[in-house]
């Protein structure tokens, strides 16, 4: 059977009702049009003709290819460029596509000529992406997603030369690669600047393999920055008008000075080609993750073992807070560093290591960039008192793994008879066993359960659910529907406009949720 290669593009992620695709493969087919001239108070430096030519040669094509069960390729949404592309190859090779039988059997279902069916068809798949080379000896750097899976990695220098790639390491939580290379002579390499410099309107260049179509330089300025796509856990992208399109993902983004400050990762586009919204993962945030991955060939990252939620606020409110601020800890893991230290799920932490939390989001990228085994201070406001913790951090990989590996088994569902009572919306009943056999509550969870929500009420909008439990009111704990009545109806009498609630999944994950008292 002759193989087939087969050009293939990644879903693309949906983002505010627009397609996010990401900026990786070799497009089909593109529509070229002619741009009016920029008028004359948009334009840019004079030349960027001398730092091109500085840092060109730094820059490679990524090839990568895997093999792919037959069965998977045909599996795949029709009436696209690529099942064309298909089609056409099955006609050239004499495959006419006919569907009314499995291959490789006859009209009756038995195998052909009497041979038994052979091991399932493989096929090649083939992505092109951008990388950029940092060390002279031949270290190279790309997006994860450019090379996720591959079986064979090519680096393509300027000069067209293709060498074989070593995969050193892989992060996929910031979308990074690092590969090795055996050039027979010295290559020329560029450096990482420092990302927190550039300030909005900064004049920036991105170099990469857009289309396949091989070397191509673009030009534009940062356009915002610490920009959240909802990619991954800590997102802080560069946001640049620069033109990125499909096959520049992992190709650098350069300061003025010649500096890499982002890796080229994503797009905003409702096409798929560039409009003007690209973005690029900082040199801030890759660069710890990549010093690990040459020395470790793992990442290790800081792990404080809480789960946290963003601080709205009608939450700053019930709080005391005064401003929305913080991460709000909705729970403390019992095998993270958090519980010893004193941690407790209604805390707010508002400062780690002497830098302030402005925003939930804040707190994972600072942990993960703490180094394992640090002792780090937390000031953390407990029922409108500040107060400092003293946390030493462990590995969010070894966390990951406790997580992983810490699964229960389903109970067979009953339906119980209950007694329940009508909270702010909520039908509530004290947490029996039956219960727990009805919605899987695991063991550990303690509190009231909520056995069905009124959807006309405040609660429906909070995404509760049956079979939820409530943990606390006020950040106190209840056990019965009388508890819970009991404090929402003393709130009121304090004039409170919200109720503060910590509520937990049937698994044990638990979050704090607003209700409002009117």
């Amino acid at each position: 059977m002759t193989t087939v290669l087969k050009v293939s593009q990644k879903p693309r992620l949906t983002f505010g009702g627009v397609a996010l695709a990401l900026a990786l493969h070799l497009g089909l087919a593109t529509n070229l049009t002619a741009l009016s001239a920029a008028p004359a108070f948009a334009k840019g430096p004079d030349s960027l003709a001398d730092l091109a030519q500085s840092v060109t040669d730094a820059v490679v094509n990524i090839s990568a290819s895997q093999n792919i069960p037959e069965k998977d390729v045909a599996g795949q949404q029709g009436g696209s460029p690529e099942d064309m592309f298909d089609e056409l190859f099955k006609k050239f090779n004499g495959q006419r596509g006919d569907k009314s039988k499995p291959e490789g059997k006859s009209e009756n279902g038995k195998p052909e000529n009497g041979k038994p069916k052979s091991s399932p068809l493989q096929r090649k798949s083939t992505s092109l992406g951008s990388g950029f080379i940092i060390d002279s000896a031949g270290i190279v750097i790309t997006n994860n997603h450019v090379i996720a899976d591959a079986n064979d990695i090519t680096v393509i220098l300027t000069d067209g030369t293709k060498l074989k790639a070593e995969l050193i390491g892989t992060d996929p939580k910031v979308d990074v690669a690092v590969l090795r290379i055996k050039p027979e002579k010295p290559l020329t390499a560029v450096k990482f600047g420092d990302s927190e410099k550039m300030r909005v309107g900064d004049w920036v260049m991105a170099v990469g393999n857009p289309f396949g179509l091989g070397g191509t330089v673009t030009a534009g300025i940062v356009s915002a920055r610490n920009r959240n796509i909802e990619s991954g856990p800590y997102d802080n992208y560069i946001q640049t008008d620069a033109a990125i399109n499909k096959g520049n993902s992992g190709g650098p983004l350069f300061n003025m000075a010649g500096e890499v400050v982002g890796i080229n990762t994503a797009i905003l586009s409702p096409t798929g080609g560039s409009v003007g919204i690209g973005f690029a993962t900082p040199s801030a945030t890759v660069m710890p993750v990549i010093d690990q991955l040459k020395q470790f060939r793992e990442t290790r990252r800081g792990w404080l073992g809480v789960k946290i939620q963003n601080v709205d606020e009608t939450i700053a409110d019930s709080l005391g807070l005064g401003t929305a601020r913080g991460a709000l800890v909705a729970a403390v893991d019992d095998r993270g560093p958090a519980k010893p230290a004193g941690l407790m799920a209604g805390d707010v932490i508002v400062k780690f290591n002497g830098k302030d939390i402005k925003t939930s989001t804040d707190l994972p990228k600072m942990v993960a960039s703490t180094a394992v085994g640090a002792v780090v201070d937390v000031v953390i406001v407990r029922k409108g008192q500040e107060m400092t913790k003293s946390v030493t951090l462990a590995r969010l990989e070894d966390g990951e793994k406790m997580a992983k590996d810490g699964s229960t088994d389903s109970k067979d569902a009953v339906k119980p008879e209950v007694m329940t009572k009508t909270v702010l919306g909520l039908d509530l009943a004290p947490l029996s066993d039956d219960l727990r056999q009805k919605y899987q509550i695991k063991d550990d969870v303690k509190g009231v359960v909520i056995t069905d929500i009124n959807q006309s009420s405040p609660a429906a909008e909070k995404r509760l659910q049956a079979g939820f439990v409530v943990v606390e009111v006020a950040q106190e704990g209840v056990k019965t529907p009388a508890d819970v009545a009991k404090k929402i109806d003393a709130l009121k009498k304090q004039g409170k406009k919200n109720a503060l609630l910590l509520v937990s999944d049937p698994q044990g994950s638990s979050q704090f949720v607003t209700l409002a008292l009117e």
